[in-house]
């Protein structure tokens, strides 16, 4: 079977990560999920989950540092564009997506493991973090998306068109109009990845309500975009150091939503890797 322009595109931003990255094909009842893992395979897991249409790939600017202290599992999000493949168990709604987590999480052979979601990614990790507290260990989210606030109205009437008639032109108009308040373009490669991604047939992204943020047990971060146009950043901020019992928020400067996490790779990776790194307090007798 010859290949599409995505595949193609895949496979170009595939070959931006470290070589000893592996492909993994971890089964599921909804179909086999494709995760990139890279890292000392005795290393504490992080599972990465990436924004809609974005694939786990576009993780290859943050895995080299991550994976130097951590075992990074990128994930090909079931239902969206990429290679996870949808077969077997219908998929339709938050049950079902976190019943998935549950068989790639037990597929990996992770008991526990720290969770950090971009975007789409970032409501996915809160929805399973407050369906199955106890295998997750600390919650990061990067710029979330309907978890604490709503979208801009401009946001959702921009987006529109690339719902309704998705072409890769409108797909990269969208991007563009979103990004380039940063004055700065993200990865090429991945680009024509983001905006063919729309064009894939058979697309189903689960959704559901506003999640019970203040019933997180564990702690997280928040890493918001300065100048994001899917949501208003101070607002956000705001409701998260108002609602997590265990919560921070950084704001990363000159970073726009889709820009992440592309964008300043390094400081994200360093506000990561030392709040992943922090040790829990010992509760005291």
């Amino acid at each position: 079977m010859s290949l599409t322009a995505f595949d193609l595109s895949y496979d170009q931003l595939r070959a931006r990560w470290p070589d000893s990255t592996e492909k993994l094909d971890v089964p599921t009842p909804y179909g086999p999920t494709r995760v990139h893992a890279y890292g000392p395979a005795d290393g504490s897991p992080l599972v990465l989950l990436p924004g809609g249409s974005a694939t786990g790939l576009v993780w290859f600017a943050n895995a080299p540092a991550l994976g130097r202290r951590r075992r990074v599992y990128a994930v090909d999000l079931m239902g969206d564009a990429g290679r996870t493949e949808r077969r077997g168990t219908p998929f339709r709604n938050a049950g079902d997506l976190t019943t998935w987590l549950d068989s790639l999480l037990d597929g990996l052979g992770l008991a526990r493991t720290d969770l950090c979601g971009h975007s789409y990614g970032a409501w996915i990790a809160v929805t399973y973090a407050l369906h199955a507290p106890q295998r997750v260990g600390r919650l990061a989210l990067v710029d979330p998306t309907q978890v604490f606030t709503g979208f801009r109205t401009n946001y959702l009437l921009r987006a529109l068109p690339t719902l309704l008639r998705p072409t890769e032109a409108r797909a990269r108009a969208f991007l563009t109009w979103e990004t380039e308040a940063a004055g700065t373009r993200p990865d090429e490669t991945w680009q024509r990845l983001y905006a063919l991604a729309s064009t894939v047939p058979g697309r189903k992204f689960i959704t559901g309500g506003r999640p019970r943020t203040a019933e997180l047990p564990m702690p997280v971060l928040i890493l918001l975009a300065e100048l994001s146009r899917a949501h208003h950043t101070a607002k956000v901020a705001e409701k998260a150091r108002r609602t997590l019992r265990h919560g921070e928020v950084a704001v990363l400067p000159g970073a726009t939503h889709h820009s992440l996490p592309l964008t300043a790779p390094d400081e994200l990776n360093d506000r990561l890797l030392d709040f992943l790194g922090r040790r829990e307090p010992t509760s005291s007798p």
